[in-house]
C-alpha cells in the first residue's frame, strides 16, 4: 500500500510540474507574437543580410535572411519586428516597393 501511494504521489508531482512548464511557454511566445510589426521601406543589400531604410539611411541586420531570398538588391517595403537595441530586424513579410518610389529617385518628368 505504501508503494502504491508513493508511486501515485510521484506521478501527481511529475504531472503537475509538466503542466506548469506548459502553462508558462505559451505566455512567452504570445508576448513576442503580439509585439507590433513596423513597416519600413528601403533596399535589401546584394548579399541579403542587411536592410537600409529610405527614411533615415539606417542599416539593420536581417535576422532571418531566408525570408528575403530572391529580393537581394531590390527596393521593398518590409513588415518587420525591430529588435530592442535597434540593430536587427525580424522580417514578417515583404512586398516590392511601388512605382511611386522609383519616380522619387531623382529622375525628372
Amino acid at each position: 500500500m505504501k508503494k502504491l501511494m508513493g508511486i501515485l504521489f510521484a506521478l501527481t508531482l511529475l504531472t503537475s510540474l509538466g503542466l506548469v512548464a506548459q502553462d508558462t511557454m505559451p505566455q512567452a511566445s504570445t508576448k513576442s507574437d503580439t509585439a507590433k510589426a513596423t513597416h519600413i521601406t528601403g533596399k535589401i543589400s546584394d548579399d541579403g543580410k542587411t536592410f537600409v531604410s529610405d527614411k533615415d539611411g539606417k542599416s539593420w541586420t536581417i535576422s532571418n535572411p531566408d525570408t528575403v531570398k530572391g529580393h537581394e538588391g531590390h527596393h521593398v517595403t518590409l513588415k518587420a519586428h525591430v529588435s530592442a537595441d535597434g540593430s536587427t530586424v525580424d522580417v514578417v513579410s515583404l512586398k516590392m516597393a511601388g512605382d511611386s518610389m522609383k519616380k522619387d529617385s531623382g529622375s525628372p518628368n
